[in-house]
């Protein structure tokens, strides 16, 4: 990728549609009907008492069409994948999947292979993760012009919390650290970062290691006591994951690296959490006793986002993130 600082790739994705805030669409609707509505929308899965018990379902859709487009196979994977670990960050034990397949015209032999891919993926998934596909549907022929949409298999997930006091919906809390569950290689293909900052959507799409993704998401959910707060990584990689969980709690977030590639990768089977000293310390050595990969990636606090050397006030970036879509509907709709 072209040469760019961590805070102007940040703004890059922040202040764009398809990563800024989203409140403008929520806010227009009543998300507490029936008072059972435990985590509102805006971060991560959405948590539902199940009324009159302490347990509650968490819900999730998810899918990335740059990647099916690049790699139909490991991209329907990755579908599936992001969709398990959206449940398993809030504590919640994904039980099963439906898929709403949307595609252009499968009579022309690169759609019909986009199809095959995507299908092949998400079932090897759903297997590897026992996360069954109970229902779905699916919509071809999605062109105009005769060109197809961006090939799009979203997968909706729902997960149980057997008991509310294993839900991981907090925020960080000044002083917290941040760690990274999961191996961080910096893959930048098909990247948000590569996309919205420089209109390139290239090269293949992460690798998606159905092991670790298992593996992973136990150790979070049996380790989920130690946890204040938790994100699965995917789109814009660490550092957008790190921007928005400080964000919502009105802090500051200091990440060590300086690295684009480290920031804004976006490898696989990773978890952003945040816990305190003591509490990582205790997960640290869970990790390694469990053969899960874990580092500090740094400590949330403050009024500043500081991304290696490169530094800005988060009321700025705040700003940016919350009026950025309201702004993109306006200019479209002028």
């Amino acid at each position: 990728l072209p040469a760019i600082g961590p805070i102007a790739a940040l703004k890059a994705l922040i202040g764009s549609p398809n990563h800024a805030h989203k409140g403008w669409v929520w806010e227009q609707y009543d998300t507490q009907v029936g008072a059972d509505t435990i985590r509102r929308p805006g971060l991560g899965a959405g948590v539902v008492r199940v009324h009159g018990t302490k347990k509650a379902l968490a819900f999730t859709s998810d899918v990335t069409p740059r990647y099916v487009r690049a790699n139909p196979y490991e991209g329907g994977k990755q579908a599936v994948a992001e969709a398990y670990r959206n449940l398993t960050a809030c504590g919640a034990l994904p039980l099963a999947t439906t898929d709403n397949l949307n595609f252009g015209n499968p009579e022309k032999p690169e759609i019909m292979g986009q199809l095959v891919g995507a299908i092949k993926g998400i079932g090897e998934a759903c297997a590897a993760l026992d996360f069954p596909i109970v229902s779905g549907n699916v919509s071809l022929y999605n062109e105009t012009d005769g060109k197809g949409i961006l090939p799009t298999p979203t997968i909706g997930g729902v997960g149980l919390i057997a008991d509310l006091d294993g839900l991981i919906a907090g925020l960080p809390a000044e002083g917290d650290l941040a760690l990274v569950i999961g191996e961080t290689r910096g893959h930048l293909g098909q990247s948000a970062l590569a996309a919205e900052a420089f209109g390139i959507e290239a090269g293949d799409a992460p690798p998606v290691d159905l092991a670790a993704e298992r593996r992973n998401g136990e150790f979070l959910r049996a380790h989920g006591g130690l946890v204040r707060a938790a994100a699965d990584l995917s789109d814009g990689g660490l550092a957008l994951a790190a921007f928005e969980l400080a964000e919502a709690a009105g802090l500051g977030v200091t990440l060590d690296s300086a690295g684009i590639a480290q920031l804004f990768g976006e490898d696989q089977a990773r978890y952003l959490v945040a816990c305190t000293a003591g509490n990582a310390a205790k997960l640290a050595e869970a990790a390694a006793a469990a053969g899960v990969p874990l580092a500090t990636a740094g400590s949330f606090g403050g009024e500043t986002v500081v991304l290696g050397g490169d530094a800005a006030p988060l009321a700025e970036l705040s700003q940016l993130y919350r009026t950025a879509f309201e702004k993109s509907l306006n200019l479209e709709l002028a």
